[in-house]
């Protein structure tokens, strides 16, 4: 059994039909790439495991670590230990990184965790990724470059240790020295904690520094082809019009 099991599932958002029937498997320890072009129903997905209010499920289900959590509220799924990385996060104006992590973390326990094991564990986190302490006294996200909001996001990776984290087109924008930065971060992560991921992307250009173990191909809201990393070399000389010959209906 999967740890992230979706089965069969259609989503509608705003009286339009987006995801079609989507199955898909993601485990700890497992890094997955979902691909495919704009209006395909990457990020609707991403939404809708993560329990985005705004997307209605109509059929399906969607179940993590044996749970059914369809119609979890998204901090239930947070708590169980999903993790979504956003295309655009927000800036919290007056909220440091640190104490905006200190209030994650406390989130998912029972009794607030104490100043010396935060800082500990913040120093863990720093060091593992390499990234300047002074970095978390900053307010979150603002004013913040592209690369210093994912930088961000792999910081609260490190701290709150998903089971599975859906990084949902966050090479989106992002130059190389960012790119490579967030992709470090994911495969320390991964290395570290075994933590499983779900990498959302219109590109090839991120997965020649996070090797993925399956690649998953969307279109018009179904996945329709699957492979290993070798589909991505594909991909990338061929286009999605090459998927599109194969799997739309041809015209009588």
């Amino acid at each position: 059994m999967a740890d992230l099991e979706i089965r069969n599932l259609h989503v509608r958002v705003e009286d339009r039909d987006i995801l079609k029937g989507v199955d898909l498997d993601v485990s700890k320890g497992e890094i997955h790439a979902l691909m495919g072009p704009n209006g395909s129903g990457k990020s609707t997905l991403a939404s809708t495991i993560m329990g985005h209010p705004s997307y209605e499920v109509t059929e399906g289900t969607i179940t993590f670590r044996g749970e059914d959590i369809t119609e979890a509220d998204p901090e239930d799924r947070a708590h169980a230990g999903l993790f979504l990385a956003f295309q655009y996060p927000v800036a919290i104006p007056g909220v440091s990184v640190a104490n905006f992590l200190r209030m994650a973390i406390n989130t998912r326990r029972e009794d607030p965790i104490n100043v010396k094991d935060f800082r500990t564990r913040l120093q863990h986190a720093v060091d593992l990724l390499d990234v300047d302490r002074s970095f978390t006294s900053r307010h979150l996200n603002d004013g913040f470059s592209g690369g210093e909001k994912k930088r961000a996001e792999i910081l609260q990776m490190a701290m709150l240790r998903p089971e599975v984290a859906v990084l949902d087109e966050t090479d989106s924008g992002l130059d190389i020295d960012a790119l490579r930065t967030v992709a470090e971060g994911v495969n320390t992560l991964h290395e570290e904690t075994g933590m499983g991921a779900l990498v959302i992307t219109h590109y090839q250009r991120i997965l020649s520094h996070i090797e993925p173990d399956f690649i998953h191909i969307m279109l018009d809201g179904r996945i329709v082809e699957e492979g290993g990393a070798e589909l991505a070399n594909e991909l990338e000389q061929m286009g999605y019009d090459w998927v599109r010959e194969r799997h739309e209906p041809k015209a009588a």
